[in-house]
């Protein structure tokens, strides 16, 4: 279940994020949304009862009674839309919920619960007092939009010039239209109030709560005709009722009076405690307050105007629909009611500058920008013209370092251009779309405001963009350079398949006599005029070791088999170039083995062999890929036409039966999602009977292909995964996992991009195990 206060971007983003990762990961998986248009995709009694676990991804509460006896994992949904993976596999593990040990889960139905509070990332469930507020703010939304977009539209077309401003003439059409606004923003702070305090004591709170926020904005109850608590009063009576109210609930009463408890008791005494508290004791206090920080506020121009501008903006473009952008949205939109339209309207010049601003950085430069990342940037454009922040979103993921600090900038250059301007919005909303619907104040200087924040926030990401990659490209090539002078450093030791009479062992003793591998059997590769292959436990030798974990090849041609003395297993060694006649065993002379060296081998092999038999016959991830699925060098320079080549080097092996039909399902799935992990990574996958078994390739790119990874660095290192349908199962997801593993390894990275050619690659791959 996803939820957020809006009910606009987040809950979307989040569910879509959960679907496409579930399914990745073979899981079957059904979320219900709750946006701003209701709840869509119900979650029905039969999906709880057959669910694993329930994830709720939610910043409001949201009722969790029908979870009952299921694993519950409640997160922020910021957490849905970054780290999804993360949350499958910890809901797993999860409390049962079902009573007050289910930590972690929260209390549903209104309940507070003793969790953690929440923090920023998301990682954790929000604090009660959080999800109270913004269950609050979500149903006061439509209030304010509604009465001010009614009172803007009444204004613009039935209102004339007067020396005080729009006035409508009295007993016209409009003036109705303009009263039905008026109720809107009426009943804006009751609805704030009573939502708050029913998220905290569920339904008994919500009378209390309404009614609490009425008697804040009408200060003639409490001696003050001229002014009143405004939305800083119904945001304390909603805390005041729903805490009011968890604490009556806990007074023991008769087993009789319980069923009228919280429809009659319950609300009667919490609203009549409530109402005489606030208009004997806390009225006339937050009242002052609220008058003379509307006062304030009111009289800034100038400098102060900027600044307050510039700390909303920066608040605004923080976390694009977050906590922060949450508090000074709040600010300026409970200041509607009371008249002062100016620190919405800095608001407003802000919230669609992220969108805006990163879409247009796509466009700017094109090659910073994968081709997902484009069209990512084209919806934000969008989305930032209706005032949705939450677009650029997907950027800040990918690149936070580049993209927040840029945001910043942008918003708080356009809240800044705002207030010098004194642009005034009438709706809680943001973008252009509230300046065409008519209700903003100076509409002009709106859009310069909108556009200069866009265009600063578009020029500095590129700017940290560019810098970036550029810093990753130098470190990239330093890290290449260190695994090619550690490769060649331990080939000093000793030759593999390089020079006559070189010695490959499955052990090796250093200078402290202890064997460094002790696999019982090996694949080694051979490539001079005599090789020898030792299964002791140690072997004189000055060789290295070129082992690869996995079953040992099978003999092919140019392959001889040598027995030795030792206590081990056997050693294969697989021949390279014999001699030029091409008629000698691959033994040489004699091939010596065991742990004191003073085996007879016995080379028999045909001596035949070539320098393809080497590759063919070394097995890295249990065989699935070897040496006919790894390319030193990709041709491809995009992304499509990578996959085909990979798919082409795989066909290689006879495991595809259909080249055609491997690639277009490699590309669906990239569709879904991009396979680039970052770090110069991908791993492009396909679940396919086009593949009769498993196999997976390898290929580098020197110039690197992009492949919409998350942190924007094009992909050098491919990896390419087919398994058919019916092995799709484990099998793919363990090859993934075995990958993702030992390739987070910054070191193994750097060699295997270093290795000079197709047996140092493999030599580095068999590292996997």
């Amino acid at each position: 279940m996803t939820a957020c206060p809006t009910g606009i971007a987040h809950t979307y983003m989040a569910a879509e994020k959960l679907t496409q990762t579930a399914r990745s990961l073979g899981h079957q998986i059904k979320v219900e949304t709750q946006g701003s248009i209701g709840a869509e995709n119900v979650l029905s009694d039969n999906d709880v009862r057959e669910a694993d676990g329930i994830i709720i991804a939610a910043d409001k509460e949201v009722d969790r009674s029908r979870f009952a006896g299921k694993r519950v994992l409640a997160v922020g949904v910021a957490e849905g839309i970054r780290h999804p993976e993360r949350l499958i596999e910890r809901v797993r593990s999860a409390p049962v919920y079902g009573g007050a040990d289910a930590d972690g889960a929260g209390a549903g139905g209104g309940t507070a619960p003793s969790g953690d509070s929440g923090d920023s990332g998301g990682g954790r469930e929000r604090s009660v007092a959080y999800k109270a507020l913004m269950n609050g703010v979500s149903y006061m939304i439509p209030f304010v939009v509604v009465g001010g977009l009614l009172i803007a539209i009444s204004l613009a077309v039935g209102g004339h010039p007067t020396p005080e401003g729009l006035k409508i003439a009295p007993g016209s059409f409009w003036e109705d239209v303009n009263n039905i606004g008026t109720i809107g923003f009426q009943l804006m702070v009751p609805i704030l109030s009573g939502y708050i305090a029913y998220a905290i004591g569920d339904r008994p709170a919500l009378v209390p709560g309404m009614i609490g926020g009425w008697i804040a904005t009408h200060g003639e109850l409490y001696g003050m005709k001229d002014a009143s608590a405004g939305f800083i009063g119904g945001i304390v009576t909603g805390f005041l009722a729903g805490y009011l109210v968890v604490w009556i609930k806990k007074v023991e009463v008769p087993k009789f009076a319980r069923p009228i408890m919280p429809i009659i008791v319950i609300p009667i005494v919490a609203t009549t405690a409530l109402g005489l508290f606030f208009i004997y004791v806390l009225g006339k206090p937050i009242s002052w307050v609220f008058t003379h920080l509307t006062g304030w506020l009111s009289g800034m121009t100038g400098t102060s105007a900027i600044v307050l501008g510039a700390v909303l903006g920066l608040m605004i473009a923080f976390d694009m629909g977050g906590p922060v952008n949450k508090t000074a949205f709040l600010f300026g939109s409970g200041l509607i009611a009371s008249g002062n339209q100016t620190v919405m309207g800095m608001c407003a010049a802000a919230i669609p500058v992220m969108p805006l601003g990163q879409g247009l950085a796509t466009l700017i430069r094109r090659r910073l920008y994968s081709e997902q990342e484009r069209e990512t940037g084209m919806a934000a454009l969008f989305m930032g013209l209706f005032g949705i922040s939450e677009g650029a979103i997907p950027f800040a993921a990918a690149r936070p370092a580049q993209v927040i600090p840029a945001n910043m900038l942008g918003g708080a250059v356009a809240g800044a251009v705002a207030g010098m301007a004194g642009v005034a919005d009438a709706v809680p909303h943001g973008g252009p779309i509230v300046a065409v619907l008519g209700a903003v104040d100076g509409v002009p200087l709106f859009f310069v405001a909108v556009v200069v924040g866009a265009v600063v926030t578009a020029l500095t990401t590129v700017t940290l963009v560019d810098v970036a990659e550029r810093r990753k490209s130098g470190a990239g090539r330093e890290r290449g350079a260190a695994g090619m002078v550690a490769d060649a450093g331990g080939a000093s030791g000793g030759l593999v398949g390089g020079g006559d009479g070189g010695v490959v062992a499955a052990g090796v003793v250093p200078a402290t006599g202890e064997p460094v591998v002790a696999e019982p059997v090996a694949a080694v590769v051979g490539g001079g005029a005599g090789a020898d292959a030792g299964a002791g436990g140690g072997s004189r030798t000055d060789a290295a070791v070129a082992g690869f974990p996995g079953p040992a090849a099978a003999p092919e041609r140019g392959v001889g088999q040598s027995a030795g003395d030792g206590d081990g297993g056997d050693g294969v060694v697989v021949g390279g170039d014999t001699s030029e006649a091409g008629g000698s065993d691959v033994g040489g002379e004699s091939a010596e083995g065991g742990a004191d060296g003073d085996g007879d081998g016995d080379g028999d092999g045909d001596g035949d062999g070539d320098g393809d038999s080497v590759l063919a016959g070394t097995e890295v991830l249990s065989g699935y890929l070897t040496g006919q699925t790894v390319k030193t060098q990709l041709d491809a320079g995009e992304k499509e036409a990578a996959i085909r080549e990979m798919a082409k080097l795989a066909a290689g092996t006879g495991r595809v039966a259909d080249v055609d039909e491997l690639v277009r399902v490699a590309l669906a799935r990239e569709a879904q999602g991009t396979t680039g992990l970052g770090e110069e990574i991908a791993i492009p996958h396909a679940k396919t009977d086009a593949v009769t078994a498993p196999v997976v390739g390898f290929a580098r790119s020197a110039d690197g292909i992009d492949w919409g990874s998350p942190d924007g660095t094009p992909a050098r290192l491919v990896f390419m995964i087919a398994v058919p349908e019916a092995a799709a199962g484990d099998e793919h997801l363990r090859i993934l996992a075995l990958l993702s593993r030992k390739l987070m390894d910054a070191d193994f990275r750097a060699r295997l991009q270093g290795a000079e050619d197709t047996t140092a690659i493999l030599r580095v791959l068999g590292e996997i195990h």
